[in-house]
């Protein structure tokens, strides 16, 4: 089996109201390895780059706003199959659609302040990755258990 790797951010909310070890650990209960974590004060530069896809929508300035007004925990996962099972942690967009046990739906009300971001596919996540994260910064290693979580 084939790993993959993938982008998350935990947003300023979630930044904001103490969440960041609570969404780790349920990254890292899962069996997904982390290897690359920081904590950035987000620009506009960077914002811009990241959300370059929504430019001209309603929604791309105060996205921008939102996500340069606190700092970010940028990472990126690692795992089999990890694109996929990482969105279905995150749940749904809007967190009032957003599955119970899902982090939107456990930890967000409001479509505006979602609490994380991840890749939505692997293009998206090679981009996001190396917007966020030269090659020197991320971690090779293999955890203890990654041959207790596959086949």
């Amino acid at each position: 089996m084939e790993k993959e790797r993938t982008f998350v951010m935990i947003k300023p909310d979630a930044v904001q109201r103490g969440f960041i070890g609570d969404i780790i650990h349920r990254f890292e209960r899962k069996g997904i390895k982390i290897v690359a974590m920081k904590l950035v004060s987000v620009d506009r530069k960077l914002a811009e780059k990241h959300y370059g896809v929504h430019k001209g929508k309603p929604f791309f300035e105060p996205t921008v706003q939102y996500i340069t007004s606190s700092p970010v925990v940028a990472m990126v996962l690692e795992g089999v199959n990890v694109i996929e099972m990482v969105r279905g942690m995150t749940g749904a967009t809007d967190p009032q659609k957003a599955a119970m046990g899902t982090i939107r739906g456990d930890y967000g009300q409001f479509i505006g302040r979602n609490i994380i971001h991840a890749s939505d596919g692997k293009d998206t996540a090679r981009f996001e990755i190396d917007l966020w994260f030269t090659p020197k910064e991320i971690a090779s290693y293999t955890r203890i258990d990654e041959e207790w979580l596959t086949e």
